[in-house]
C-alpha cells in the first residue's frame, strides 16, 4: 500500500515538473531577443535516391502503309564516293547494216578521151648530125621515132607535159673526139648531170647513157642540154644519139 502511494506521488511530482518547465520555455519564446542572428548551419548530407517511378503507358503505333501504296519518298542523299573502274565487258554482237546515206552531188564531167590516148604519153627522138649542139640551150632532136600526143617539140627540143604524173626519161648519146656532159633539166632546174670523158690513148668515139624517174606536173618542160663539154656526135651507121621519155603513172 505504501509502495503504491510512493509511485503515485512520484508521478505527480514529475507532472508538476513538466508543467513548470513548459511554462518557462513558452515565456522564453515570447520574450523579444536582443541578440544577433546566428551563423548558417552546415549543409546536410545528400539524401538517399528515391524509389523508381511507376512504368508509363505504351505509346500508340505509327500508322501502317496500306498494301499497294508506297510510302512518301525521302530527301535525296549526298553523292557517294566514286567507285573503282570495273573490268571491260565482253564485246557485243555486231550491229545490223546501217541505212544507206544520201546520194552525193553529181561529179564533174569526165573527159571523153580519158580512157584513150590522152592518158598515154611517150616519145623517142634521135639526133643524126655531126654538128655539135650549142652550149646551155636545149638539144634539139629533129628525127621522131615515137611522139604520142605530140608531147615532144622537135623545134624547141623540149618535152611539154600534158598529164601530171611520174615519167621516166633516158638518153643514149655518142661522142667523138671530145668530152660530153649532158644535163637533164626540168623547168630550168638541173635534175642530174651525166659526163663521159675521153682520155688520150682511148678510142675517140664512145657511147654514154643515163636516166631518171621524175614527177612532172602539167605544162612543165623537160629537156637535155650540154655545157662546154658538148662532144655530141651522130653519123648514120656509126651511131645515133637518142632521147626518150614515157609516162609510168598518172597522179
Amino acid at each position: 500500500m505504501s509502495f503504491c502511494l510512493s509511485v503515485m506521488l512520484s508521478s505527480v511530482l514529475v507532472g508538476v515538473f513538466l508543467v513548470i518547465s513548459l511554462t518557462h520555455m513558452v515565456a522564453l519564446e515570447t520574450c523579444p531577443s536582443a541578440g544577433n542572428p546566428g551563423l548558417p548551419g552546415v549543409p546536410g548530407l545528400p539524401g538517399v535516391d528515391g524509389r523508381d517511378g511507376q512504368k508509363g503507358e505504351k505509346g500508340n503505333p505509327e500508322p501502317s502503309v496500306a498494301v499497294g501504296h508506297s510510302a512518301d519518298q525521302g530527301q535525296k542523299g549526298e553523292p557517294g564516293v566514286k567507285g573503282r573502274l570495273g573490268k571491260i565487258g565482253r564485246s557485243g554482237e555486231p550491229g545490223g547494216i546501217g541505212v544507206p546515206g544520201e546520194e552525193g552531188p553529181v561529179g564533174d564531167q569526165a573527159d571523153a578521151r580519158s580512157n584513150g590516148t590522152l592518158l598515154n604519153s611517150a616519145f623517142s627522138v634521135y639526133r643524126g648530125t655531126k654538128s655539135r649542139p650549142e652550149r646551155k640551150v636545149p638539144v634539139a632532136f629533129k628525127n621522131v621515132i615515137t611522139n604520142i600526143n605530140n608531147v615532144y617539140d622537135t623545134n624547141t627540143g623540149k618535152f611539154v607535159c600534158q598529164i601530171s604524173g611520174t615519167y621516166y626519161f633516158v638518153y643514149h648519146a655518142s661522142s667523138h673526139q671530145k668530152h660530153l656532159c649532158l644535163n637533164l633539166m626540168l623547168d630550168s632546174a638541173k635534175l642530174a648531170s651525166f659526163c663521159d670523158h675521153i682520155n688520150s690513148g682511148q678510142m675517140q668515139q664512145q657511147v654514154s647513157s643515163g636516166g631518171l624517174a621524175v614527177y612532172v606536173m602539167k605544162n612543165q618542160a623537160v629537156w637535155l642540154e650540154t655545157d662546154e663539154n658538148n662532144g655530141l656526135y651522130a653519123e648514120g651507121l656509126k651511131g645515133d644519139s637518142v632521147f626518150s621519155g614515157f609516162l609510168i603513172s598518172a597522179h
